[in-house]
């Protein structure tokens, strides 16, 4: 229940003006917080930089008779490939190694697809008169805008409480200029939903009527609890082989929140056949990625094991953080029941709803008090919320005491945005 609905104008003008008075002295404080991406802290980049040192000389870059520091290896080294195959569940056959970030190989095969197609493509997805993709909403922008960017048409798909909406979707992909849905399967980016065994499933037996149908599986929190024991999760890989669709899935993770973000370790997972198929596109365009890193990160994390062990490290510096969000939401907004929100148990952000037709408001608010934090509507196709409620929070970066100043600015915007729609002002 709303605890603003039940009040008169004169309650909801007193309660308006306390608040703004709070909000007035928390500008006169001058902060410049930022909370608009899921970025490691330092402390988290200082706990692994001893990464750095784990080769020190050349004969350290040797590995099964491959010298790292050379030509070759266009999908990874061995060891590096094994590693990826322990950690993700599938074979190392299955692995594409890339750069430090996932989302660029993410973008080419969107862009492969585009120029060239892929394995099942009859044609380029540019002689298509029309592509759409679809996009769990809440969703991560970034993905967003890599469809968008190639003149997809963005279709929301409602977020539920076990994963995406599978009646739509299975609806949806009887469509053939659908091509695609974006993932993260995982922690999902910003609701911290992980998907279940069922939804899994259904995702593996799609029956779509594009035969280059692919699921972008955006694994990229798959070790990544900072509260209670790890969490497994199905390999979608042999789910899809089982399926009769092996060729409908490509996964992607990094080790950009285990050792350094831009500075880490990428990797694709795929059907033999993409991989392949892949292994030939990415050949025209590089000899191979940087392998001293990869042998770097395989010393470094040694195997699935070990770096869950890391990952509890940076659980310790995560958890205190998502606590003090949730203990403040729980004390400041809960009680007035005007936004919905759960607490998660892994991943980098908290997504809550507030009331609707508020979250710009709030959160340029906050802006002007001098808490920066990712722009609404970003969660949503082409950065349009059709409810104006949507706010991804990313307490990763700040220390424990500028998070604890920022989240009071935030609960402070939250309560005048949510004032000044019932007051009309």
């Amino acid at each position: 229940m709303n605890a603003y609905s039940c009040k008169n104008a004169a309650e909801l003008e007193e309660l308006y003006a306390a608040e703004l008075q709070h909000f007035e002295s928390c500008k006169a404080q001058g902060l410049q917080l930022n909370m608009a991406r899921g970025k490691p802290a330092k402390l988290q980049l200082d706990m692994v930089s001893d990464i750095l040192t784990v080769l020190q000389n050349g004969d350290d870059c040797i590995v099964d008779g491959l010298d790292s520091r050379n030509y070759g290896e266009l999908a990874g080294l061995p060891c590096c490939r094994k590693y990826w195959a322990d950690v993700l569940g599938c074979k190392p056959e299955q692995i594409f190694v890339g750069g430090a970030a996932s989302l660029n190989m993410m973008f080419d095969v969107i862009s492969r697809a585009y120029t060239h197609g892929l394995l099942h493509s009859v044609r380029p997805w540019c002689r298509e008169e029309k592509i759409k993709f679809l996009c769990p909403s809440p969703g991560y922008d970034r993905h967003f805008s890599i469809s968008e960017f190639f003149g997809a048409e963005l279709i929301a798909i409602p977020m539920l409480a076990d994963g995406p909406d599978m009646d739509m979707v299975e609806q949806l992909v009887k469509d053939p200029q659908v091509k695609g849905i974006w993932c993260v399967p995982k922690y999902s980016n910003p609701t911290g939903i992980i998907f279940s065994d069922e939804v899994c499933r259904r995702f593996a037996n799609l029956k779509p009527a594009a035969p280059d149908f692919i699921i972008m599986w955006d694994n990229a929190y798959c070790l990544h609890e900072f509260e209670g024991e790890y969490v497994p999760f199905p390999d979608i890989l042999s789910l899809c082989e089982e399926a009769g669709n092996p060729d409908m899935v490509f996964e992607f993770a990094s080790t950009s929140k285990i050792t350094f973000a831009g500075g880490g370790v990428s990797v694709m997972a795929a059907s033999i056949g993409n991989i392949g198929y892949f292994t030939g596109v990415f050949g025209v365009q590089m000899i191979s990625y940087d392998k001293v890193n990869q042998l770097r990160h395989v010393r470094y994390l040694k195997d699935k094991a070990h770096t869950i062990e890391i990952m509890k490290r940076h659980a310790s510096v995560m958890a205190p953080k998502f606590a003090l969000v949730a203990d403040t939401l729980e004390r400041e907004i809960d009680p007035l029941g005007f936004a919905q929100w759960k607490r998660p148990k892994g991943g980098y952000f908290i997504s809550l709803n507030t009331m609707p037709g508020t979250a710009k408001r709030a959160l340029a608010l906050c802006k002007e008090a001098g808490v920066t934090m990712t722009t609404a509507g970003a969660t949503y196709p082409y950065g349009i919320d059709p409810n104006d409620s949507n706010i991804r929070i990313a307490p990763s970066l700040p220390p424990l005491e500028e998070l604890e100043k920022a989240m009071e600015v935030f609960c402070t915007c939250l309560k005048l945005a949510a004032l000044e729609k019932l007051l009309h002002k």
